[in-house]
């Protein structure tokens, strides 16, 4: 099964930590430099500090020198996944058309309660959090419901009722999206100001997160109360949602730990509890009840390869973290500052010598910028970003056989399709 799968740790991460030197056969033209830092990039450093940094900026543009491959996420303006988006650009306007009726009925429920203040603050929140991000995870639910419903099912109000389940994981993304940076201390959220950070709004954010989290069970209950899946619906949010506090305790206690504790365990552990479970299972699984699936095995098929997928999304999650542009990915990666249990900080420990482990435990979780930038440097010096692309090649093409080798229950092309939409992402 999916525990031969590509993962530093495994027997091929363990070929990535060794070195970058050699692409293996299958992969797209990997450089066979044997200069870890030979990658060319335009290294984004979002912290430019006056002393350590000044040289260290100038060179950073310059000093990955370009090889044959194209780099991973940063390198490609176009991902070649993203020439076949999973849904089209008609079915994505479908799916925002829905949301305003979404925002009025549960504005209408809360006037139940209070007709004034409550409903329309309620409202803002609501248009401010939920519709700005790219939608993925509801636009996932849609396209495996269209996938796997049979011909018959596929009538225009079953749809609407998808796009429905959709927005409800949507706000299942924006309570945790709210609270997580509220505990991060973030600034910014899909290029534009946290929630929190709002002048009027600050911690009552804390409240309208509960408010969302409410509201998903009243669609639910309005939406497929009826149905004889409905209790699925309801246990699955319920689970989901306590496996991804799970791995919010995870990503929050690792991050008082020394660096040198961090291990890939700890690292797939809070990556699958905080974010796999609900960014890819979650979406599929209730289209799968939704269609009528019951079959145990069916479900722990696509969990295994859905939690692989969820696995790879944060190593390129990570990446951009560090590497990304905020222009580009809508926000300011503060994993270095949070001192967080990421994929390039258990790489860097794994492949430093004693004095850069030294480095790593007085720099790592520090928001002073030249400690920051040190740490970047750090990341470079040890070719992490190369190490990361021939990781990213080898994950995306080991999944895909694994995709292919599914004997039984879901099409193959759903999970192609969810690939499509993350590989080689910039944002």
């Amino acid at each position: 099964m999916l525990s031969t799968m590509i993962r530093a740790g495994g027997s091929v991460g363990r070929q990535l930590i060794r070195s970058a030197e050699v692409a293996p056969a299958g992969v797209r033209t990997i450089s066979k430099s044997s200069e870890v830092n030979s990658d060319y990039m335009t290294m984004r450093d979002n912290n430019p500090t006056p002393k350590v940094s000044r040289d260290y900026q100038s060179k950073m543009q310059i000093r990955l020198k370009k090889v044959s491959r194209t780099l991973s996420t940063l390198n490609c303006s176009v991902p070649e996944a993203a020439t076949h988006t999973a849904v089209s650009k008609s079915e994505s306007r479908e799916f925002m058309a829905v949301f305003p009726d979404l925002v009025r009925d549960l504005t209408d429920y809360i006037k139940k309660y209070d007709e004034k203040v409550a409903a329309k603050w309620f409202a803002r929140a609501l248009q401010y959090n939920v519709p700005q991000g790219k939608k993925n995870r509801g636009l996932a639910a849609v396209l495996a419901y269209r996938m796997l419903a049979k011909s018959h099912e596929l009538t225009p109000e079953n749809i609407r009722r998808a796009h429905y389940l959709g927005w409800c994981i949507e706000m299942f993304q924006s309570v945790f999206l709210i609270c997580d940076d509220v505990m991060d201390g973030s600034q910014t959220r899909r290029g534009q100001p946290c929630w929190y950070k709002v002048d009027d709004v600050k911690l009552t954010a804390v409240n309208d997160a509960l408010m969302l989290d409410a509201a998903i069970f009243h669609v639910l209950k309005k939406q497929f109360g009826d149905e004889p899946y409905y209790n699925k619906l309801v246990e699955m949010f319920n689970e989901i949602k306590f496996i991804t506090t799970v791995g919010q305790s995870l990503d929050l206690q690792s991050a008082k730990l020394d660096v040198t504790q961090y291990t890939m365990d700890l690292y797939k552990s809070i990556v699958s509890h905080k974010t796999a479970y609900y960014t890819f299972y979650l979406p599929v699984a209730l289209a799968m009840h939704m269609t009528g699936f019951n079959d145990p095995e069916v479900f722990r098929q696509t969990k295994t390869i859905l939690l692989e997928i969820g696995r790879f999304f944060q190593a390129q999650d990570d990446f951009l973290d560090c590497f990304g542009d905020p222009a580009v990915t809508g926000k300011i990666g503060t994993d270095i500052e949070e001192g967080k249990c990421t994929w390039l900080a258990v790489v860097c420990m794994q492949r430093a010598s004693d004095e850069q482990k030294d480095i790593m435990k007085e720099f790592y979780g520090s928001s002073d910028p030249e400690k920051v930038a040190r740490v970047k440097k750090l990341y470079e010096e040890l070719g992490l970003p190369t190490t990361y692309a021939i990781y990213e090649e080898e994950s995306y093409n080991i999944i895909k056989t694994h995709i292919q080798q599914i004997s039984r229950g879901l099409p193959h092309e759903l999970f192609f399709k969810i690939m499509e939409k993350i590989y080689r992402r910039d944002c």
